[in-house]
């Protein structure tokens, strides 16, 4: 038997303040056709979809549309795709349909969620091709069963999902990570936690974090297998070994082969300009160091860029604006979406003939002080709408916030 065993896909991830969003926002799409690609071409028996097909679970009608279209071949060559929802595909309001729900009905993928029984325990009960709804499915002698994301206290669930599966030949499909291995800090569990599982299944199909990894057990034998997101998801992953699992079955053991992808070039620097007297001899400085910092990729793909500015300056940080930065990044590699975080410090001499330090974010910090006390009903409240306008104004930059992430930040305003 073959599968092939992949998560955290992102459907729909963009950049809604980039000019070139639609370009970001078709890498995922892309990325998700060449693993059906590959799945058809290998023949596999089915594909698992550790959690998060999408980026959020309000998606564009578009995004839907797209994603039948790439799941379509699968349909079509008879290859099950089999699925569990992370925690980026739930959605808040439950009184309406889920996006995953929709295509398990339509059965462009099979999601599997358990119930729950009165005691809290798991109940997996066989997945319903007709309702598009069940826990488990049975593909050769395979028993797969499915669970979605189930937030910070997975570990102590451990136990009730191992005594609700009373199979042999088992394979969990799980969105959650392990501590140790996994770089996302919430929805993980402890590795002891996690130790029970490799009793009960023999392959445990893990999605979450973005970065690869594999777990063994005490004897050395593997049994949990994270592929990490075949995209660049988010600034920090630009490290990341980027791809999915070839998994084969023999007599009971499963053996797995690490597929790269290629995923869009990224880039997170961090440029110092300590010393520089003007803004001119700084943006010079900023150019030669972006110059030699450009990852090298030979594809023609337009970078993603996060840059950092540090050092001591004799200038006023504001004079080396964001927009100028852009087009100074976009003459050396026209980059499709950057993030610049200016931490200089502007230094002055004091009568005392002492330093005086001030970065720009404690100007602007200081700058949205004053106006919003400039209004006596907001007086008392100056901190905490400081903090606000600026949770929202770093939201807004990194372009890719959806509309109700917003209005949470807003959520505890009276």
């Amino acid at each position: 038997m073959k599968f092939l065993h992949t998560a955290d896909i992102h459907l729909g991830k963009t950049y809604r303040t980039s000019a070139d969003e639609a370009e970001r926002y078709a890498d995922f799409f892309r990325m998700l056709a060449g693993i059906v690609a590959d799945a058809i071409a290998e023949r596999v028996d089915f594909v698992l979809i550790a959690g998060d097909l999408f980026h959020t679970g309000q998606i564009l009608p578009r995004t839907f549309a797209r994603t039948i279209e790439a799941l379509q071949p699968l349909r079509d060559a008879g290859i099950p795709c089999i699925a569990v929802e992370g925690n980026h595909d739930w959605i808040h309001r439950r009184d309406s349909i889920s996006w995953m729900e929709a295509l398990s009905q339509m059965g462009y993928i099979r999601l599997l969620r358990p119930s729950r029984t009165d005691n809290g325990g798991y109940r997996f009960d066989p997945f319903d091709p007709e309702t598009g709804t069940g826990g488990h499915i049975e593909i050769k002698g395979i028993n797969i069963y499915g669970l979605g994301y189930i937030g910070t206290q997975a570990g102590s669930h451990v136990a009730r999902i191992c005594e609700a599966v009373t199979t042999e030949n088992n394979l969990l499909l799980f969105h959650v990570g392990v501590w140790t291995y996994s770089p996302v800090e919430i929805g993980n569990m402890q590795p002891d936690e996690a130790l029970p599982l490799a009793d009960r299944f023999a392959y445990v199909a893990l999605g979450h974090g973005h970065k690869s990894y594999v777990i063994g057990n005490p004897d050395g034998k593997n049994y949990a297998f994270n592929p990490g997101a075949p995209e660049r998801v988010n600034f920090g992953e630009e490290k990341y070994d980027k791809g999915y699992f070839f998994v084969t079955v023999e007599d009971g053991s499963y053996r797995h082969e690490f597929r790269p992808t290629s995923p869009r070039p990224m880039l997170v620097a961090t440029i110092d300009l300590e010393g520089s007297e003007n803004a001119g001899q700084a943006l010079e400085g900023f150019r030669s160091q972006i110059a030699e910092k450009l990852p090298q990729s030979g594809d023609g793909r337009r970078p993603l860029l996060e840059v950092r500015l540090t050092g001591r300056v004799a200038f006023h940080p504001f004079e080396l604006g964001r927009e100028r930065l852009r087009l100074a990044l976009d003459e050396i590699c026209n980059p499709l979406h950057v993030e610049i975080k200016n931490h200089l410090s502007l230094v002055t001499g004091s009568g005392a003939g002492e330093e005086v330090k001030r970065s720009l974010a404690e100007i602007e910090r200081d700058v949205l002080g004053e106006l919003i006390s400039a209004n006596s009903a907001y007086k008392g409240r100056r901190d905490e709408l400081v903090s606000l306008a600026l949770a929202i104004r770093d939201q807004v930059l990194k372009g890719d916030v959806e509309g109700e992430e917003l209005l949470g930040l807003l959520s505890r305003e009276p």
